[in-house]
């Protein structure tokens, strides 16, 4: 405790903490209002609801798909703290862009030829920023910090995206439309600022040439990285998990309207509980295997998952309509019979993933050599990206077939059926190499 609240008085690190907190943040507060302003306030209609929200999911997505390779190469082979400011001046603009989206859709002007379109291509921008921001903000720690000083730096700078992240999420269901507009962009200059303030960080390694060829830099890492058949078995594991987390978090808003009868800070409340199930479940299993990593308890624990899913469906599935009724507020939906009941349906499934996933992460940290780590992150960062963008084409896929919110749950428990699978075979894995 003394060493983290050392770390936050100094230059070394608090400027780095607070922009990293305020990306994270700003992410959140755009992607949550515009798709929670656009379902709620645009369309009438579950389909294209549905299909709004899985375009923007994959949308934001697809840089981490596209690009990690290059960000990797860029935060070992140049000076971070330049690429943070180049990053940073760039976000004042994508938010400026997108901020305008907002405020032309809250104005009624132009919607859909115009301003959903500038959303999207800001939402797009900043996938892109956030893919070459995120090596740099773990890279540049053991340049910056003393060796006893990097794992309570590591952790704060958790702590740190993890609040940002629910407040950025609770945020953009509360606040009015335009606010969350000027929110952004002040947030995005204040970012710029304090990550000017960040120490010079230059390259480690000596200069090399950068391979800007994405698709050979890409599948060039993924294949030196996945020889090992217990990173090549967690990372399956783990995109296959993000796949049914992509289709859960497509769905919650639509669902949460069309289906619930619920407002937007409703639905913004389904994604905190999301968040948070995910932390407790990540503490839980920790405590169950007791710092030791394995996969021991993976299968049981999406298989329950699945289980809670199906749950969920179940409640949903009996939820009544009341002709003529307006969208329940938070107060109004916590009276409702069945809230709580679906409220704890959702956090099991949270609790349940968080306990699947972390054991699976760490394998990634602890199984390969230190020196091959970051590039075993960043393999899985590229697999898990495009397991999650093919998410939210299958989720939009169905919603254009017409199938009912509703009944695309049941895809996302049969999913989690084969990530049990996949979670025994690494297992397996793990005794052999026992």
């Amino acid at each position: 405790m003394t060493t983290s609240t050392h770390l936050v008085r100094t230059r070394r690190f608090l400027p780095l903490f607070i922009t990293q907190l305020l990306g994270a943040f700003n992410d959140n507060l755009y992607k949550n209002a515009m798709v929670l302003y656009v379902v709620y306030s645009v369309y009438s209609s579950e389909a294209e609801e549905a299909r709004f929200s899985a375009i923007a999911s994959g949308l934001f997505i697809l840089p981490f798909f596209l690009l990690s390779s290059l960000a990797g190469q860029l935060a070992d082979m140049r000076d971070k703290a330049r690429i943070i400011r180049i990053v940073k001046a760039c976000e004042i603009a994508i938010m400026l862009v997108g901020g305008a989206g907002l405020v032309m859709a809250w104005m009624g002007m132009e919607v859909e030829a115009i301003a959903i379109p500038l959303m999207l291509a800001a939402l797009l921008a900043m996938g892109v920023h956030s893919t070459f921001f995120g090596p740099i903000k773990y890279a540049i720690l053991p340049q910056h910090l003393r060796e006893g000083e990097v794992l309570a730096g590591t952790g704060l700078v958790e702590a740190g995206t993890y609040i940002a992240i629910l407040a950025g999420t609770i945020l953009a269901g509360w606040i009015p439309v335009e606010v969350a507009a000027a929110g952004v962009v002040i947030t995005a200059m204040i970012g710029y600022f304090t990550g000017r303030q960040v120490p010079p960080a230059p390259p480690t390694v000596e200069a090399q040439r950068v391979d800007y060829n994405i698709w050979r830099s890409s599948i060039n890492l993924i294949r030196n990285t996945t020889r090992h058949r217990q990173v090549f078995m967690a990372i399956i594991a783990i995109s296959f998990f993000w796949t049914v987390g992509t289709v859960l978090f497509i769905q919650f808003p639509p669902l949460a309207k069309n289906v619930l009868f619920a407002s937007k800070e409703v639905a913004s409340l389904f994604l905190v509980m999301f968040s948070v199930g995910i932390a407790i479940g990540s503490v839980s299993i920790n405590a169950l295997l007791k710092g030791t990593v394995s996969a021991r308890y993976s299968p049981a624990s999406v298989i329950t998952m699945g289980l809670f899913v199906v749950a969920f469906y179940v409640v949903c599935n009996s939820w009544r309509d009341v002709p003529g009724q307006q969208l329940m507020d938070v107060a109004t939906f916590i009276a409702h019979p069945l809230a709580i009941p679906l409220l704890m349906c959702l956090l099991g499934i949270a609790v349940a993933g968080g306990m699947f996933v972390v054991p699976l992460y760490a394998f990634l940290t602890t199984v390969v050599d230190k020196s091959e780590t970051a590039r075993t992150i960043a393999a899985n960062n590229i697999i898990n990206s495009g397991a999650m963008v093919v998410g939210a084409l299958v989720a939009g896929a169905l919603s254009g077939m017409g199938v009912a919110l509703v009944d695309q749950l049941l895809l996302a428990a049969a999913m989690c059926v084969v990530s049990a699978w996949l979670g025994w075979l690494l297992y397996k894995a793990e005794r052999a190499a026992a």
